[in-house]
Formats: structure tokens, sequence, C-alpha cells
């Protein structure tokens, strides 16, 4: 039997990584807007110690999904499921396809000949899985993360991936190794798409972040502002004490990142189609702190060999949360406008 699904088209964000890229390819399939359900919510959160070693981690509440926190104006929710072994990992995501449902499963890059690190560095990675050919034993599988891959390999090559104990061999094993794959995978469950928002869909949906980060709890679940500034400051402490914090900064701000500049993103796109220009300029004031973020998560790797003195990060965290101050209250102003 051959299966390939139709209307699976790739999507991803400059500034986002793995997780959203499959995400927009899942939501795009089941007729949503990739960018106004994965930017129009805009939020801080994470609970102390959580993070987990995957290109696609995403700090959750408890109970939460993982589509439902990265769309959560949107009518979405998602399912990890963790199948018992190899075969059984197969048949889940075979049945899934054969019901019409593109997934997407977690990979070792370590095992894929299309992803630039194959044989050489372990990550824990996301990609799209949408066919399969069981008399060539291949699978249809896309990555739209550079260099960009769509077609089919080998299911041994799959099955070896989603296997794949992901340990660290060497000091190139960074942030993203020694985190069990175990044939996971990721299936969407979709509602109505939404229509494009109106003047009052968008207020609404930036009054329900601007609250979030203005509220917050400071620890150990932190969320909004406080909890932001308060995260950043106990990566603060810890490193001047020595205690290895790279992987958890890097992490978490990855999420952060992606967060921020696909909200900047939505804003400059819907202001133009509202013809409203301050939204598309309060889009470019998040953009400004979603490159903060990739200067903080640089600064993170440089944390590993001790090259960054805590005081040199807490000037850096400084200067994100003092503009992140201003980008609230820019927005507060817009949501009187509107």
């Amino acid at each position: 039997m051959r299966v390939v699904l139709d209307r699976v088209t790739p999507w991803r964000h400059d500034l986002a990584g793995c997780l959203h890229a499959c995400a927009g390819t899942l939501l795009a399939q089941g007729g949503h807007t990739p960018l106004d359900a994965l930017g129009s919510g805009w939020h801080f959160q994470y609970r102390a110690g959580d993070f987990r070693r995957e290109e696609y981690y995403l700090p959750l509440a408890p109970d939460q999904s993982l589509f439902g926190a990265l769309a959560p104006h949107h009518r979405v929710e998602s399912t990890w499921h963790r199948p018992k072994d190899a075969d059984d990992g197969w048949r889940q995501v075979r049945e899934a396809v054969l019901r019409g449902t593109p997934v997407a499963v977690a990979v070792d890059n370590h095992c894929l000949p299309f992803r630039p690190a194959y044989q050489d560095v372990h990550a824990n990675h996301l990609i799209i899985v949408y066919g399969f050919d069981d008399e060539r034993g291949t699978a249809r599988v896309m990555d739209t993360v550079p260099p960009r891959f769509d077609g089919d390999i080998p299911q041994s090559v799959l099955r070896a991936a989603r296997g794949s104990g992901n340990r660290g061999e060497h000091e190139r094993d960074m942030f993203f190794a020694d985190q069990d794959i175990s044939h996971r995978w990721l299936e969407p469950r979709l509602g109505e798409p939404l229509p494009a928002p109106d003047r009052t869909a968008v207020a609404a949906s930036l009054r329900h972040n601007h609250q979030g980060f203005t509220t917050g709890d400071v620890g150990p679940y932190y969320s909004g502002l406080p909890g932001m500034a308060a995260f950043l400051t106990d990566v603060e402490e810890r490193h001047n004490a020595a205690e290895p914090v790279a992987d958890e900064l890097f992490i978490v701000a990855g999420a952060a990142l992606a967060s921020t500049a696909l909200h900047a993103e939505w804003l400059r796109t819907t202001g133009a189609r509202l013809s409203t220009p301050a939204l598309t300029e309060l889009g470019r004031d998040v953009e400004r702190l979603a490159h903060h973020w990739t200067a903080v998560r640089i600064m993170a790797a440089l944390t590993r060999g001790h090259e960054v003195s805590a005081d040199r990060l807490a000037r850096r965290h400084r200067d994100l949360l003092l503009d992140h101050e201003r980008v609230l209250s820019a927005m507060s102003d817009l949501l009187e406008e509107l």
C-alpha cells in the first residue's frame, strides 16, 4: 500500500525552530492560518527545572497540551503518544496517516542523512510524517528547518532515528542530547479554523497577552514579566555560584525567542491587513525583544566555558526586561485606541 497525504505544505519562521515549523504545517493542513494561530498568543511561563534537552521543548502550564500552549487563542490541542516499542511506534504513525492525519515524530538528527548533523551531532529534533510506501519500505517525511527536506526515506532509517538513545558522545553534542526519544510522536487535534481576526479579535488577544505579562508568579512556577525577571535573576545567581546554567537558559530562551518573534510578525502583518499602523509599529518593538532573546541564547552558550560573567549576563537580562516594560506600556496605549 502507498499513501501520501495532500495539502501538506512547508511552513517555518526564521527565528523559530522545528516545533513551530511542524505546528505550522499541521495547522495549515487542517485549514488554520499558521501565523494567526501561532503568533496571536504571547506569554512567558516556565516551571523551575522542567526543561528537557529537546529542540521542540516548550514550557507548559499544568494540564496544558503543546498545541494549546502554542495557539492559546485558537481551537487546537495535541496529544503526545509514547509507544511501547519501535513496531508499535510505526504502527501508530501509519494508522494516523491512513486516517488522513499527518503527524510530527521525534527523531535524532544523528541518524538522518538529510540533516547536516548526520553521524556527527546528536540532537532531539521534530519532523513531519505524511506518507508511506509499504512495498518500497519508505516513509514520506518533511523537515522545513534548513537545509530543508521533503521526500522519501527508508522506514529503517526513520525507525533508527526515532529509537535512538540520543546519547552524547563528544563536546559537540550540546543542548539537545542525552534525552531519550523513545519513538514519541505528536498528534494534532484541530477544531474549526477561526476567521482572520478583526480589530475586536486583535484587541481581545492583546488584552489577554498584556494581562498575562503584567501579572504572574515568581517561582517555582515562573510566569509573566515578574516571573521572567525572577527566572533570569535565578540563572545569574546560579552562574555566579559556578553552577551549570547553559542548557537550561539556552532552551528556555529559545522557546521565548520563537514566541516573541512570531508575535512580532503577526502584529506587523495584521497591522498592514487592517490598515492600523500602530499595530505594525508595536510589531517592530516586539521584534526588538526577539533579538534580545537571540543575544541571551548566545550568552547562555558562552557560560559553558565561563566566557561570560554573571554580571555581564545580568546586564543583558536588564536590557531585555527594560525594553519589555516599554513594549507592555505601548501595548496598553494601543489597547485604548483599539
